[in-house]
């Protein structure tokens, strides 16, 4: 990736992974739940799964940045066609739910994600409970 630019499934792995990173903490259980969904979910059935080191290391050195977060929506919009925006909030709230867990720093990540995809409240409501029933234990 020497230009940064991100392939709609890269924009995905990305969000995963700066969901996970938000909170300067990345779970084991949020890892799993990253390589599980690149392994499984159609949305990544033509991906090279070891790509998925390289954009990770992406969102690394932005979020070391200043404006990191901002660039890295901007790397995100750009390579995601927007009929998969509901689709990344939603692997971003499935990354986020993972470890039981929610953290300020998550929440404000999701709420940050929603502004960037437009994603209407009502529908991201939706999308957060199913990621919460996904999750729940026993």
């Amino acid at each position: 990736m020497p230009d940064h630019s991100f392939t709609p499934e890269d924009s995905l792995v990305a969000v995963m992974v700066g969901m996970s990173f938000s909170d300067e903490t990345i779970r084991t259980e949020e890892l799993l739940s990253i390589e599980q969904m690149v392994n499984y979910l159609p949305v990544f059935g033509a991906y090279d799964a070891d790509r998925t080191r390289r954009v990770a290391n992406v969102v690394f050195d932005l979020f070391e940045e200043e404006d990191g977060l901002d660039a890295l929506f901007g790397l995100v919009t750009d390579g995601l066609p927007a009929h998969l925006y509901e689709t990344a909030y939603a692997l971003a709230c499935d990354v986020a739910a993972a470890d039981g867990k929610l953290a300020q720093a998550e929440l404000r990540f999701l709420q940050e994600l929603r502004d960037v995809f437009a994603i209407d409240r009502l529908h991201a409501a939706a999308i957060e409970r199913g990621a919460r029933a996904r999750h729940m234990t026993v």
